[in-house]
């Protein structure tokens, strides 16, 4: 079988199972290859090199395994990070937690910050290579994310300024200038696409009720600790975290939005960034 062919019957097999089911197919092909995707092209003609090895992929996307778990590999922020099953597959509208994050430690000349539930450790790397002088602590509950977040920190060097720790919120850290999250914000019983809910961790998916309790409990403490806070929140949880904002006499508070529109996350200003 020909590169080429293989391509198409991949392309023809994924075609109900996947959004861009030629896309995955290069990427899975390029990756059993050991090539970059414009070889396929280039080398369309060439015999295909364990035709079963490549087609034992492309069942198991058939059966919703997500292309980053299959690759071991996923872009955040213009850069590529090792993953694995065990942590949740960075997504593109958290890059806006970046964004915001980065506002804030630029205008405030933070030191050392802390994000609770690392993952694979994309946000806090990305933070630490865009400033040099940035300490963070980084931490999760799950050891499978922090062997993976290990894993990339140790790719890009940043052993020396992203700690690291298997802790539950943030016991045992001491000071920070600023607290950031992406946590588990899904209500229980939401019902998931398959490659999210039968691959994905569920301990960083769900969060009990209406999925808000660990993001109330991440804004009170920062509020203890007086330094701002800044999360990621489902597209329909602004109206619920307003509501425990007014409860809890908190005034200062703004929401941001993604590219569609939809509220993507919030950010309290307390202790120093008050204005």
């Amino acid at each position: 079988m020909k590169v080429r062919e293989a391509l198409e019957k991949a392309t023809a097999e994924l075609r109900y199972a996947a959004e861009r089911p030629r896309l995955d197919a290069e990427i899975l092909l390029a990756r059993h290859l050991g090539w970059e995707r414009t070889a396929l092209l280039l080398r369309d003609r060439e015999e295909l090199e364990d035709a079963e090895g490549f087609f034992a992929l492309i069942a198991r996307r058939k059966a919703h395994e997500p292309v980053e778990y299959l690759t071991g590999r996923v872009s955040f922020y213009g850069e590529e990070f090792f993953i694995a099953p065990g942590a949740l597959i960075p997504r593109p509208e958290t890059e806006l937690l970046v964004d915001e994050a980065a506002k804030l430690i630029r205008e405030r000349g933070m030191r050392r910050i802390a994000e609770i539930g690392v993952g694979s450790g994309a946000v806090s790397i990305t933070l630490a290579r865009l400033f040099p002088e940035l300490e963070i602590v980084a931490t999760d509950i799950s050891p499978e994310a922090l062997e993976i977040a290990r894993k990339n920190v140790e790719r890009f060097g940043l052993g020396e300024r992203v700690e690291l720790r298997q802790t539950s919120l943030l016991d045992g850290v001491g000071e920070v200038e600023m607290i950031l999250s992406n946590p588990p914000y899904v209500a229980e019983g939401t019902p998931l696409a398959p490659n999210v809910a039968e691959y994905e961790p569920a301990t960083a998916l769900y969060a009990p009720g209406d999925g808000t309790s660990l993001l109330r409990e991440i804004v009170a403490l920062g509020r203890d600790r007086e330094v701002p806070v800044l999360c990621e929140i489902g597209y329909d949880q602004r109206v619920p975290m307003e509501e425990f904002f007014q409860a809890e006499g908190i005034e200062e508070y703004r929401f941001y939005r993604d590219l569609a529109g939809m509220d993507r996350g919030f950010i309290v200003p307390f202790g120093t960034m008050k204005q």
